[in-house]
């Protein structure tokens, strides 16, 4: 069966460029399919079996592979660093071309998502609907009406938070919290317990909307099974369509 796709969509996945820049080629009659020139954004291609160039070279489809790794502490979220830094691609041996599908910062650790599959990765980081989980450390106990401050949401140096679910792991003179978020903006949870004057020791992501962390350990990375893959997949669609419907968007 002809999976029909955008030609963009397919330069894209291809790893030559992004979609946007794809759509520029296309429309400046830079790419041929089966061998006619293909100038119009609305044209689609089956990748396994039509003929498609940019500049005249055959486009060769890349592999897509997916993974997850336990970012440790001391890890940048990146592919490179200028100041010599581990980065979390290091941590993964593969020949393809893989990018973090989101960002964990430096200090904390946990689950993340590496992937050469170009559309997962932008719907994962601009879904406001994928819950992330946090396991949390902080210092000392904070008081029930603060934590429900945080859980309400607001703006923290005239910054809009979203809100989020905390739940009590383990009370002690410095408590453990399970902390949910499904929009999170960058070091949300620390920037949130800082404001309350307790601030974060430790911070681990658990999961990604049905992904798990699981008992995969720190600095570790193992290929995502296909069921994972999956359904990973299927949240992110459901989630698109869930929130193109909020906005009253209707597909062309």
């Amino acid at each position: 069966m002809a999976v029909q796709q955008r030609l963009q969509k397919i330069i894209a996945a291809a790893g030559i460029t992004s979609r946007r820049k794809a759509e520029d080629l296309i429309r400046q009659g830079r790419v041929t399919l089966n061998g006619h020139p293909a100038s119009k954004l609305g044209t689609s291609a089956d990748p396994a079996k039509d003929k498609i160039r940019v500049d005249g070279v055959l486009l060769r489809p890349e592999k897509l592979e997916y993974h997850l790794v336990n970012k440790p502490q001391g890890v940048l979220s990146s592919v490179s660093d200028p100041k010599g830094r581990p980065v979390v691609t290091d941590l993964i041996r593969s020949s393809r071309r893989l990018y973090p599908a989101g960002r964990l910062d430096f200090q904390s650790e946990g689950l993340m998502v590496l992937t050469n599959d170009g559309g997962l990765t932008r719907k994962i980081i601009s879904s406001g609907q994928i819950e992330k989980q946090y396991r949390v450390k902080v210092r000392g106990q904070p008081r029930q009406e603060m934590l429900q401050r945080l859980r309400q949401g607001g703006r923290i140096g005239g910054e809009r938070f979203s809100s989020c679910r905390i739940t009590l792991l383990k009370k002690g003179s410095n408590c453990w919290y399970q902390v949910a978020l499904f929009h999170g903006r960058n070091r949300q949870i620390r920037r949130m317990f800082d404001h309350i004057g307790h601030p974060v020791m430790r911070l681990r992501r658990v999961s990604i909307g049905p992904i798990l962390l699981g008992d995969l350990s720190p600095g570790a990375s193992r290929k995502m099974t296909a069921k994972e893959v999956r359904l990973l997949k299927t949240r992110v669609e459901r989630t698109q369509r869930k929130e193109e419907g909020s906005r009253g968007f209707v597909p062309s």
